[in-house]
């Protein structure tokens, strides 16, 4: 595998930007693009391991970052929780929530990382558990994949 070759560049980027979007809400599937290129064998495993776990983690930062923006109109009349609603979620947030986010690979972890936002966890433990959660997850896809074509 040559890192230069315009190719490789291509599947990596392509990687990339199914895993970003995969993250966000839009409605990508990062794991096909992922077996497909496992399969075809033309990128290290490392490689894809890597860029899709940075795409997907960087996809849920901006996730994070819309709900860090959107907590500022907590106090108008159409925000979905009111005061007290906000307070026990942010009790509860605290105690137990900020383990969800090892669950942002799931099919709803993106809202897990949309509630980090709002309720304000800190970057640091948000990109800790977000980037052990995404590397784990294309790590058991990887392995899967592997004993399946094996």
């Amino acid at each position: 595998m040559n890192m230069g070759d315009p190719g490789v560049f291509a599947q990596l980027a392509g990687l990339f930007a199914a895993a970003f979007g995969a993250a966000t809400i839009l409605p990508f599937q990062s794991e096909v693009v992922f077996v497909g290129l496992q399969l075809a064998g033309t990128v290290s495993l490392t490689s894809l391991i890597v860029v899709a776990s940075i795409g997907n983690t960087l996809g849920a930062v901006v996730n994070y970052a819309m709900g860090r923006g959107i907590e500022r109109f907590r106090h108008r009349r159409w925000f979905p929780a009111n005061a007290a609603q906000m307070a026990r979620a942010e009790r509860w947030y605290a105690r137990w929530g900020v383990w969800t986010l090892l669950l942002s690979w799931a099919p709803l972890g993106d809202a897990f990382t949309v509630i980090a936002g709002v309720l304000r966890t800190p970057v640091w433990l948000f990109l800790l558990l977000v980037t052990i959660a995404k590397t784990g997850r294309y790590i058991v896809l990887a392995w899967i994949t592997a004993q399946a074509a094996g």
